[in-house]
Order: C-alpha cells, then sequence, then structure tokens
C-alpha cells in the first residue's frame, strides 16, 4: 500500500453558501466513487477556493458526508494568479491506495475541465 494523491475542481456560478457547499459535496463523492476510495483510506483533504470564494468552507461539505467526519480536512486559498479561473474550488485527496499513480482518475467538473483536458477520458 502507498499513498497517492487524487486531484480533483470544480467552478460554481456564483458566491453563496449552499452552491459552493453543493458543488464540493459533488465533487467529493465522484472523486471517491470513479477511485474506489473509502473514508477509512483517506489520509487528508486540501481543498483550496480562488480567493472570489469566501461565502462558506468546502470543507464543512466534506465532513458531513455520511461516513467522513474524522478525515482530516482544510481549506486555503490559491494564488492570485491573473487570469486564473475565477470561482474554482480545488481538492487534493491523500489516500492509502494499491492503484498505480497512472490509472487514478482525477475529476474535473464544468468549468474546471479546462484546467486538464489531458486528464480527460
Amino acid at each position: 500500500m502507498t499513498v497517492r494523491g487524487v486531484r480533483g475542481a470544480t467552478t460554481v456560478v456564483s458566491d453563496q453558501p449552499d452552491i459552493v457547499l453543493e458543488a464540493t459535496r459533488t465533487l467529493v463523492i465522484e472523486m471517491a466513487n470513479e477511485n474506489g476510495i473509502v473514508p477509512d483510506e483517506i489520509i487528508s483533504v486540501i481543498v483550496s477556493t480562488t480567493r472570489d470564494i469566501e461565502s462558506a468552507f468546502p470543507a464543512k461539505a466534506v465532513r458531513t458526508l455520511d461516513g467522513w467526519k474524522y478525515v482530516p480536512v482544510m481549506c486555503t486559498h490559491e494564488m492570485d494568479v491573473p487570469g486564473s479561473m475565477p470561482l474554482c474550488i480545488r481538492i487534493l485527496m491523500h489516500v492509502n491506495s494499491e492503484t498505480h499513480q497512472k490509472d487514478i482518475k482525477h475529476i474535473y467538473q464544468n468549468e474546471a475541465i479546462k484546467l486538464r483536458p489531458d486528464l480527460q477520458k
């Protein structure tokens, strides 16, 4: 067993708590489902947002998923680079896994699919 990083990103149409939390929840669930991840295999989750998202802590959405209460989750902001994608939520999930790095399914939703078109299947 080794530690793997699973990446994901999504965007929201506006910075409203219910929208931010639902987008985060949807992304995390797809990341876990597509990679066969259960909460006990997760070491930690880092959630970052662009600075235009400040209405809610996306980590709240992760902690409220069934079975995810004890998964360590932390929020932070992305670098504010001119021209970067607005209203974007990114996730880096560290998991114990026997899956080869090349077989990890990184999930990009909504406008965030433009961030890594090379990973789209």
